[in-house]
């Protein structure tokens, strides 16, 4: 789970953030941030990582445990959301978080942010009029008109189901154009779908070979 979400939000970012990003902030320092660090580097060099969290002692265990993974860039922890996120190319975020976080007024245009932290209904990051006029892609529209960070702007009436531009297979597939201008404001909301578990599931595998983790079993069918 914890390469998959990173992995879906990296794969907006290849797809959907401006081609000149350098500065990432992610919002969240648990396990799913490392995930989402690890394959977001993977598409853009950054610059400038930023990563967010309430509380001190996570942000010095996630640095610890991350920074001497990474020589191209220094992490810059911080408690003030609004400082880690305002500049930010890329912000990804990845709380369970109850009501808005990241503030409109706080998103410059261009920005691309991967909402990736709210997998159920009544679950939100990001100001609902942070949605409106920006282009939207979902990654399973069924769930996340439910589940995901459209949930509550549906519910409002903030947004209608016509606003989202569609979803991101589309746009990989080249069905649907992903940014359309270097000024748009993009957004993927991603809940996680089934075929996100198949494509991480060898990483993962060689990732436990090489640190020598893990049973091998056979599976047996009658």
């Amino acid at each position: 789970t914890v390469m998959r979400t990173g992995a879906a939000a990296a794969v907006s970012v290849k797809w959907m953030a401006r081609k000149n990003s350098k500065v990432l902030a992610i919002v969240g320092a648990g396990h799913m941030a490392e995930g989402a660090l690890a394959t977001c580097n993977e598409i853009v060099p950054w610059s400038n990582v930023r990563v967010w969290s309430r509380g001190q002692a996570t942000l010095d265990r996630f640095v610890a445990e991350q920074q001497p993974k990474y020589e191209s860039f220094t992490l810059e922890p911080s408690t003030d959301l609004e400082q880690t996120v305002r500049g930010a190319d890329v912000v990804v975020t990845l709380t369970p978080a109850r009501g808005p976080i990241v503030m409109a007024d706080w998103i410059a245009p261009g920005t691309h942010i991967a909402a990736v932290g709210a997998d159920k209904k009544g679950d939100q990051e990001l100001e609902g009029r942070l949605l409106v006029g920006a282009r939207i892609f979902v990654d399973d529209i069924r769930q996340c008109r439910t589940d995901g960070e459209i949930n509550v702007p549906l519910s409002q009436g903030l947004i209608t189901e016509a606003d989202i531009a569609g979803e991101i297979g589309e746009v990989i597939t080249g069905r649907k154009l992903g940014r359309t201008s270097d000024a748009e404001i993009t957004i993927f909301d991603s809940t996680g779908i089934a075929l996100q578990d198949s494509a991480t599931v060898p990483l993962e595998y060689e990732r436990a070979m090489a640190a020598g983790v893990g049973i091998e079993k056979k599976m047996i069918s009658i």
